[in-house]
């Protein structure tokens, strides 16, 4: 009986057993096999994050390879807050460092997620300081931000980036698929108690670098001279653009307002509008350049030829328009020297419509021109079927149609090069490491288009060098170079009024240099100067000459005429007053750039700007020639300058009083434009002085 009972139970148990059994291997099959999928997903969630990290952006560079943007490493802090146990504590002491308001950091550590970051791209004091807290759950992570050692320099053009590294203006945005590369992701493993105990990481690929037209060098002379004259008539805003006649390229792009990209969400949106591609103005009288080119080309008018401006007035389809001066009979070159509205109207009326419309068109006007650069405005002109009785007038004379400066640049520079219209450009080359790569689509550059004869735009440099000599551009007279341009007073229309403002108008000069074989062709724009006179002959034209003369001795561009007498005079009694001051602290006049930003700058986006300083000219000997080099020892600095321009060498004058040394030595042999250096200063401490 009791061994009856003793089975049972083992049958029992055996049963219970084998149910618990078939219970276990059954749920485990349905976990193991049905349900796996599923599970081994929710596993690889908690156990594996994945990071994302911004890719490496090319590096910008100025046409001399001289780095404008570029990547440098940073560290960003993230947290895991299921390692955090005191959220309150961390969020308080990590707002305290980062000055992030703790209520924020709160939410993010009691958000539920896996991951949060707490800051990115961390200045290297912040870094340090969320560091020594050595708060558990905080680590760090490597990324790339992007930093611009100029400071504003170039701002426009380059552009800026937001914290994910995409491109939002100027170059970094039209070649943001570029340059940006392909990002990288960081694999991290943890256990079940968020321990990190593996990871990998993702190839990145760096983005394409990209060489600029831009030259550092000229690019500071313009947004020298351009905050100058910005602060000497008040105004509030302006551009410059320096341009090569021969290709299109863009040497220079400078406007105001201007801003640090460094730190360009906290400047005003207007700060960062590219004005020289995207702001439009009614050009005023420097549109007369495309009127009198048109005629010209048409064969219509000659230079000599005579025109009765009616004293100054004369009526066009029931309007009657004033000249600023009361003129009687003006040849054509006259009619542009003194920027005649009567001339330019007659020229205009003989012209006709249907042919002004499409030489207007041809110049580029109404129409983008093309330029690398996003937001470029095609500008504003009148179908001609739109055209009312009295828009030959106005059109003649620079109203009723829309510019941008880079298109008025860029048609000037048609008539500098001989007839050809270029398409503008600021990039040469991407480039991959050492690899130069094709510019492709867009970007590629395109054939020239010939809008006028090379007769005509000879005729047109004739005539505007007529207008900085005779006319209304004599401040932009050069020393040293022959040149040509046009002076521009647009008056704006008054928002309270719709009508013409009489105290608000668009300054402007434009102009090239020199006139046989122009090197660069130069915009000044200066919007509302304050003050009077504010025309562009009083305000813009001074700009041109002082950044034309810079520019050209930097590029080395010989001079086609002497230097003017006084200036060396004026030069010799500045010299004669400062005669005691030693050789050491003479350096000759030369455009250097901004210092080569060190390392250190590179990791700190406080790093101040660096001014050119004025290095050591050298002067290279072109022996073989046939000007016998006089010896200047004990001659004054005037004696020394008026003998090279009779022999047509070109000085270099170093230091004050008497000469004392040159280079090359007297006697030698050298041809017409080769330099010659003198040094000046009192025999004495010459003598003692060691070389």
């Amino acid at each position: 009986m009791e061994q009856e009972k003793v089975h049972v139970r083992l049958l029992i148990l055996a049963g219970v057993a084998f149910l618990w059994m078939t219970a276990v291997f059954g749920r485990l099959t349905y976990l193991q096999l049905i349900r796996h999928s599923e599970y081994m997903s929710r596993a690889m969630r908690q156990q594996r994050r994945t990071i994302e990290i911004d890719p490496k952006r090319g590096t910008i560079y100025d046409r001399n390879m001289r780095p404008l943007a570029m990547s440098v490493p940073v560290e960003s802090a993230f947290a895991i807050p299921s390692e955090i146990k005191d959220t309150v504590m961390a969020a308080r002491l990590l707002s305290g460092v980062l000055g992030v308001p703790p209520d924020a950091l709160r939410e993010k550590l009691e958000s539920g997620s896996s991951f949060v970051w707490i800051k990115r791209k961390m200045a290297q004091e912040e870094e340090e300081a969320v560091r020594s807290l050595n708060l558990k759950g905080i680590y760090f992570q490597e990324e790339n931000k992007r930093y611009y050692p100029k400071l504003e320099m170039a701002a426009h053009v380059l552009g800026f980036v937001d914290v994910d590294e995409h491109g939002l203006g100027g170059i970094e945005y039209e070649y943001d698929n570029l340059i940006r590369g392909k990002g990288e992701k960081i694999v991290v493993m943890a256990d079940a108690r968020q321990q990190k105990f593996d990871g990998s990481e993702s190839q990145q690929d760096p983005g394409e670098s990209v060489v600029l037209t831009l030259d550092e060098k000229i690019q500071y002379i313009a947004e020298r001279e351009l905050a100058a004259v910005i602060q000497k008539v008040h105004a509030p805003a302006g551009s410059v653009i320096v341009e090569d006649p021969n290709t299109g390229a863009i040497l220079a792009l400078a406007n105001w307002p201007k801003y640090n990209p460094n730190s360009a969400t906290s400047v005003p949106t207007e700060a960062r509008m590219d004005r020289a591609v995207s702001a439009i103005y009614e050009p005023g009288s420097t549109f007369k350049l495309v009127t009198l080119a048109a005629a010209f080309d048409q064969n219509l008018i000659r230079p000599e030829e005579v025109f009765n401006c009616e004293n100054g007035s004369i009526i066009v389809a029931g309007h009657r328009i004033h000249d600023h001066k009361k003129y009687g009979e003006l040849t054509v070159a006259e009619i542009l020297a003194n920027s005649s509205d009567v001339g330019a109207i007659k020229i205009a009326l003989k012209l006709g419509p249907p042919r002004f419309n499409d030489y207007i068109h041809s110049f580029g006007f109404g129409s983008p021109t093309g330029v690398d650069l996003p937001g470029e405005s095609r500008g504003l002109v009148q179908r001609l079927d739109h055209w009312g009785s009295f828009s030959i007038g106005s059109i003649s004379m620079g109203q009723e149609v829309g510019v941008t400066p880079l298109q008025m640049i860029n048609a000037v520079s048609a008539v500098a090069n001989g007839g050809l219209l270029y398409k503008p450009r600021v990039v040469v080359e991407m480039r991959r490491g050492q690899q130069v790569l094709p510019l492709a689509g867009p970007s590629a550059p395109a054939e020239p288009r010939r809008i006028i004869r090379p007769e005509t735009a000879a005729t047109m440099r004739r005539l505007m060098e007529g207008v900085i000599l005779n006319g209304t551009g004599k401040s932009a007279r050069l020393d040293g170079w022959t040149a040509g341009g046009k002076t521009g007073t647009a008056q704006k229309i008054d928002p309270a009024t719709g009508r013409y403002s009489r105290t608000k108008v668009i300054a402007s000069f434009t102009g090239f240099a020199p006139i046989n074989n122009p090197a660069v062709t130069i915009l000044v724009s200066v919007d509302s100067p304050e003050g009077w006179p504010h025309d562009g002959a009083s305000v813009s034209a001074p700009v041109f000459k002082r950044i034309a003369e810079q520019v050209l001795a930097y590029l080395d561009v010989p001079r086609d005429v002497p230097l003017n007498p006084r200036l060396v005079d004026a030069s010799y009694r500045q010299n004669r007053e400062s005669e005691t001051a030693a050789m050491e602290d003479d350096t000759p006049m030369d455009f250097s750039a901004p210092a080569e930003m060190t390392e250190q700058a590179a990791n700190s986006s406080q790093a101040a700007p660096v001014e050119p300083q004025a290095p050591n000219v050298t002067v290279a000997t072109d022996e073989g020639g046939d000007i016998a080099v006089p010896d200047f020892k004990g001659k004054t600095m005037r004696e020394v300058a008026e003998a090279c321009m009779r022999l047509g060498l070109n000085p270099v004058l170093v230091g004050s009083s008497l000469a004392v040394q040159q280079t090359p030595a007297a006697g030698s042999k050298l041809r017409r434009g080769s330099k010659i250096r003198v040094e000046f200063g009192t025999p004495s401490l010459h003598a003692g002085k060691v070389h």
